[in-house]
């Protein structure tokens, strides 16, 4: 009687949970003995590095995602979402489909990599209002609404409500809120020359940011540079301030500043996946506490990574950040502890530090921190551009990324405004 194959879960399709399985992939492709599923709400991996060139019309919609079917051959796949997790019994529900029909999914080996939500800190009224950069749709929605707004502005009937349309704000001085602005602004002041009856000095795009300098994680000195350089391309900053309040068309700031927008992206907070407090297991700051071999202790067969662990740095004593560049390596280390469980092999504790931090922040420029080397204004955005484009998944994608980025030199950037939804009236008959 043959043995069963032991069963690895993966859930979540983020970096962590990607890589993890491409390692499954080409473990399975060498003919290790396992059976292996990753469970995703979309059907497709998404390069969030560059989701703001989305957002801002520089890249297609489709061109930073790569189908998780073509990217895992022996993996299996589940499209669907995850309702419940049971540590103890080792099961994991989900559904699928239009009607969610549901399941339950067995395990012997449990990777955590569910990511993370959006925090919205109470404030009152911003989670109804803000618009966020997580997902592609984020980004898909975040541009039909930049389009939508210099559109109405153009009208006459729109003069009274100019100022709420073409005032523009972004919440969050790290990569994500600097990367969004520096976007949009380069597009919005691109586009507007299109517009008749607008002009760039109506557009006003401000960035709030808690701390005295934007982008800290690349220190003070990058830090300061690009701030001079968003000030340089007409970006108010408010530096040392927070958003407190959101109520109808107005955004009250902590410095007393009160700004009429119906545009609020928020990107200055983060909270673990909610799924992760249905769990038995330690946790810090809502995150579950893993050991340097990403184990959760207590529960064997069950690993955690990314966002919603706390890894323990073994260099420092503190703990490894939640970026994508330690994601993805959490992944693969925790597929080879997983592998050398199942074969009862060594396993190897995960250690890791940081090679670079890179940011493009608009007009053909960047900044940048590699292996200590600090790189400024042009040479650092080329750094950025080619760096992601080799971690791109697939060769396809790589291709219409630097066709995008090329005819982005040539051409103005597009400004369809893509409507999402579904005509619901049939067409007037017409006489024969």
């Amino acid at each position: 009687m043959s043995t069963p194959k032991p069963r690895v879960l993966i859930l979540g399709g983020g970096f962590g949970g990607m890589y993890a399985a491409l390692e499954f992939e080409r473990a399975l492709e060498r003919g290790a003995n396992l059976d292996v599923t990753l469970v995703n709400h979309d059907n497709f991996f998404l390069f969030t590095p560059m989701l703001h060139e989305v957002a801002a019309s520089d890249l297609d919609i489709t061109n930073i995602v790569s189908p998780i079917r073509k990217l895992l051959r022996r993996v299996s796949f589940f499209h669907g979402d995850i309702e419940a997790i049971d540590l103890e019994h080792h099961r994991v529900g989900v559904s699928h489909g239009h009607e969610n029909h549901c399941h339950a999914l067995s395990y012997d080996h449990l990777v955590l990599a569910l990511g993370s939500t959006t925090n919205f800190f109470n404030i009152p009224g911003l989670a109804d209002r803000a618009f966020t950069m997580k997902s592609l749709s984020d980004a898909i929605v975040l541009r039909n609404h930049l389009i939508a707004n210099l559109e109405e502005a153009d009208f006459e009937c729109g003069t009274s409500q100019r100022t709420g349309l073409l005032n523009f704000v972004v919440a969050g001085g790290g990569f994500a809120g600097v990367e969004t602005i520096a976007a949009m602004n380069d597009f919005l002041r691109e586009a507007v020359r299109f517009f008749p009856h607008l002009r760039e000095n109506m557009l006003r795009i401000m960035l709030v940011s808690s701390g005295p300098v934007i982008l800290p994680e690349l220190g003070e000195k990058l830090g300061t540079y690009a701030q001079r350089k968003l000030a340089e391309q007409q970006i108010e900053i408010h530096s040392n301030c927070k958003v407190t309040a959101v109520k109808d068309q107005d955004v009250t700031l902590s410095d007393g500043t009160m700004i009429t927008t119906n545009t609020l992206v928020w990107t200055a907070g983060i909270s673990p996946h909610a799924l992760l407090n249905t769990l038995p297991c330690e946790k810090t700051k809502g995150r579950v506490l893993v050991n340097e071999y990403l184990e959760v202790p207590g529960w064997p067969g069950v690993w955690a990574l990314g966002d919603c662990a706390m890894v323990p740095d073994l260099k420092t004593g503190a703990f490894h950040p939640p970026t994508a560049q330690h994601a993805l390596r959490e992944g693969q280390v925790a597929a080879q502890n997983i592998l050398a469980t199942v074969r009862q092999g060594w396993k190897r504790p995960f250690v890791y530090s940081t090679i670079g931090l890179l940011a493009p922040i608009g007009k053909r420029t960047g900044v940048a921190n590699i292996l200590g080397v600090n790189f400024s204004g042009f040479i650092a955005w080329w750094l950025w551009r080619t760096i992601y484009l080799l971690k791109l998944p697939r060769f396809e994608k790589k291709v219409l990324v630097a066709l995008d980025w090329t005819l982005d030199v040539l051409f103005s950037k597009d400004l369809v405004h893509f409507r999402t939804t579904r005509s619901l009236s049939s067409p007037p008959a017409t006489k024969p």
